[in-house]
């Protein structure tokens, strides 16, 4: 299953995060054991980011093929 995240905080990343943008989390659990997540953001690759600047959010299934087809 795909997790989703919105960016609340783009503090000393304004180039590479949006607010209010919602980005696709690459599962990497020893990140996340680390109180960060791996998300693709505005650059198209993905980079690790400290968590707190993100809260999950929920997609209906067209959105997810949106975000699908977009990074194929």
């Amino acid at each position: 299953m795909n997790r989703y995240v919105m960016c609340l905080d783009n503090k000393s990343h304004t180039v590479s995060l949006e607010v209010r943008k919602v980005y696709k989390v690459i599962d990497d659990p020893a990140i996340e054991a680390r109180g960060a997540i791996r998300i693709i953001d505005e650059t198209g690759e993905d980079y690790m980011y400290e968590a707190g600047r993100f809260v999950p959010v929920e997609l209906p299934e067209t959105a997810e093929e949106v975000f699908e087809t977009a990074h194929a």
